[in-house]
């Protein structure tokens, strides 16, 4: 098989992969986290077979499905901590981005950070609890690394922006779960307190000498 041949092959894979993808999309803002592999396969107009030759196994689809995602929303972040305003403001921005994103597909974040009811049998649903926390984890360091870049922490910088990026995800995922669950306030009223939470010390400390800023 020649260069040309395989490289018209891979891209009609990753093609075919997006489709599946995007159908699987379609079922979990149906479903959300009691999507199944049996209804992606419908939905996709395939076996569940087939399905599993493109993702292995329903970790697979998951995984794949959480990187599409959160690769979209890690986009949106640093597009918000980028820009062109004063630091209080893309502090709030940042936050607001995080939060208008979990309201708006609300039944795609249950799938990502909840697991399935498993009362409707073994194959009915995503056991995506235990895969919740890496998600959690890649953003805390993408976050880390942004503050690290961007702020002179003095001292052992590096080890407090692992904490501040770790703390203020472990914050905006809790705070963001509860308020989506229970709707205590408006979106803005939770940005505005959560963004006092944080203020004092991003407050004082002072732009990394040759760094973007902050």
């Amino acid at each position: 098989m020649d260069t040309t041949q395989r490289t018209e092959q891979q891209r009609s894979a990753d093609r075919r992969r997006r489709e599946l993808l995007e159908a699987a999309d379609r079922v979990v803002l149906r479903d959300g986290p009691q999507a199944s592999m049996n209804a992606i396969a419908a939905e996709a107009g395939i076996t569940k077979p087939i399905l599993y030759r493109h993702f292995g196994d329903k970790s697979g689809l998951y995984a794949a499905l959480a990187k599409r995602h959160t690769d979209a929303l890690l986009n949106s972040l640093r597009a918000a901590l980028d820009a062109p305003a004063d630091r209080r403001e893309r502090v709030e921005a940042t936050l607001d981005t995080y939060l208008a994103a979990i309201e708006a597909r609300p039944q795609v974040y249950r799938f990502l950070m909840h697991p399935a009811d498993g009362s409707t049998g073994a194959d009915q649903g995503f056991d995506v609890g235990k895969h919740s926390a890496p998600l959690l984890r890649r953003m805390g360091e993408e976050l880390a690394q942004v503050i690290e870049d961007r702020l002179d922490l003095g001292p052992n910088s590096q080890q407090l922006a692992r904490v501040w990026g770790h703390g203020i995800v472990g914050m905006m995922h809790a705070a963001g779960d509860w308020w989506l669950g229970e709707r205590p306030c408006s979106r803005d009223e939770l940005v505005k307190s959560l963004a006092d939470l944080l203020w004092g010390r991003l407050a004082a400390a002072g732009d990394k000498v040759g760094g973007p800023g902050f």
